[in-house]
């Protein structure tokens, strides 16, 4: 109890000095940080940033009343560390360890539990907020700011942050039971994915290898395992997946099953070359060292520079994008045809609450939606825009009524924009609770990258 007590006393201490921090400040603010999971760059030359770097701890876990408190940069890896030591898991944990609690809340976090459980934000019982006007907020679903609480999911910093969170945890059992089976037909593979989500497992995703190679994907909770893989280092764990028809992993391995290899982004530096993986280490192989990577790689342009050397022109295409089920089928076809990126991630997502509404990212409470994640380049023709790829995505998901994350490139017009991602709700948002526009506009943010 006493350390609980020294936690939440440097806490409130902290948060006192941030907002001191936001007083002082002139102008518009952001954030100073050591991590960030965003895909677009942004000119922020000259901007104050707050430093949150220490806004990093895990303050509680109640195994008893499933919940666990803690500060908004704390990495999901840190999370889920205190977490499992008391036989619990935050109900949804994104895929990446270097993901933070307050990230997934104020952008838009999955996994394989969103069938059941909804997305990160819908897991969320209480925060504290320091919005741009400089007051700390506790936001509830009951209290007065209910519309906050609602409202800064997808927000992505603009209406405030998430200083403390309070996250739901589900019990958990030591190992997980994985089935992976084979469809070969779109129509086909999007019904037996609906038919997993009504069905006993406690994590349902998928891949989608080529055309006539998607694979399911149900893993189960049990309490003993007669084998237990291991793919954090010499083995893959997206390549098991078409050769096993049943697997073993501890819940923790599970849980980061995609982080090794960053899904199977590590290929594109040569890291599933079984030398290369030796020669880097275990320690090297995960999410935080790839992300490194493309820090690096992001300010000082190398790749755009070699394209520009030899005259090839690449499009980045780094998008989640959630479709409603029945129109799934026809997504992939486009996809496929236009884009042809392989392989790729699909997550069945379903709203865990049908009375909560968040405005900013709506979903309808009704519809099972699937998300496809894929990451990868595009060959440019010399004839084709800027964003040439990215457009047509967006184009087509708004054509099938899905819509799209916010972490990468954006190309919408504010009138779209607006449409698309709740434009009144958060004006009204933004005049509550910062009205001198000290944080940045989400527009302003997330399309025009400033």
């Amino acid at each position: 109890m006493a350390s609980k007590a020294r936690n939440a006393d440097t806490y409130a201490a902290r948060r006192e000095r941030l907002a001191q921090q936001l007083h002082a400040a002139t102008g518009q603010v952001t954030l100073r940080k050591k991590s960030s999971n965003l895909f677009r760059d942004r000119d922020r030359a000259g901007t104050p940033r707050l430093d949150v770097h220490d806004f990093n701890h895990v303050l509680q876990v109640d195994p008893h009343s499933g919940w666990a408190d803690a500060e908004g940069m704390t990495s999901y890896e840190t999370l889920v560390l205190a977490t499992l030591a008391c036989g619990t898991m935050p109900a949804v944990v994104p895929q990446l360890k270097t993901i933070t609690l307050g990230g997934a809340v104020a952008g838009v976090g999955i996994e394989a539990t969103s069938f059941r459980r909804g997305l990160v934000h819908q897991g969320i019982l209480e925060m504290d907020i320091l919005a741009g006007d400089g007051k700390i907020y506790l936001c509830t679903p009951q209290n007065e700011q209910r519309d906050l609480f609602f409202g800064f999911p997808n927000s992505y910093g603009t209406l405030g942050y998430a200083l403390r969170v309070r996250t739901r945890t589900i019990p958990v059992k030591k190992f997980v039971r994985i089935e992976h089976s084979r469809c070969r037909d779109p129509s086909e593979y999007f019904r037996g994915l609906q038919g997993l989500c009504d069905s006993g497992a406690d994590f349902v995703d998928g891949v989608v290898f080529g055309p006539g190679d998607f694979f399911l994907t149900a893993g189960t909770f049990v309490d003993d395992a007669p084998f237990v893989s291991d793919y954090t280092f010499e083995h893959i764990y997206y390549r098991s997946i078409r050769h096993k028809e049943m697997d073993y992993l501890t819940a923790h391995d599970f849980l980061w099953r995609w982080d090794t290899d960053w899904f199977w982004c590590s290929k594109n530096f040569g890291v599933q070359n079984a030398l290369v993986r030796r020669l880097a280490g275990k320690a090297r192989l995960n999410s935080r060292t790839y992300t490194r990577v493309m820090r690096w790689n992001s300010r000082w342009k190398l790749t755009q520079r070699l394209g520009a050397l030899f005259g090839v022109h690449r499009e980045s295409v780094i998008q989640d994008v959630d479709i409603p089920i029945e129109r799934a089928a026809e997504f992939l076809d486009f996809f496929q045809r236009e884009i042809g990126i392989l392989p790729i991630w699909i997550c069945p997502i379903r709203s865990s609450d049908a009375r909560a509404i968040y405005p900013l990212y709506p979903l309808s409470p009704s519809t099972i939606y699937v998300n496809f994640g894929f990451w990868d380049v595009v060959k440019l023709k010399k004839s084709q825009l800027a964003g040439h790829f990215n457009r047509l995505i967006e184009r087509k998901v708004a054509e099938l009524g899905g819509i799209k994350s916010l972490y990468s490139d954006s190309y919408y017009s504010r009138e779209k924009f607006d449409g698309i991602y709740g434009g009144a709700a958060y004006r009204q948002l933004k005049s509550r609770y910062d009205p001198r526009g000290r944080l940045h506009d989400l527009y302003d943010k997330c399309v025009l990258r400033r």
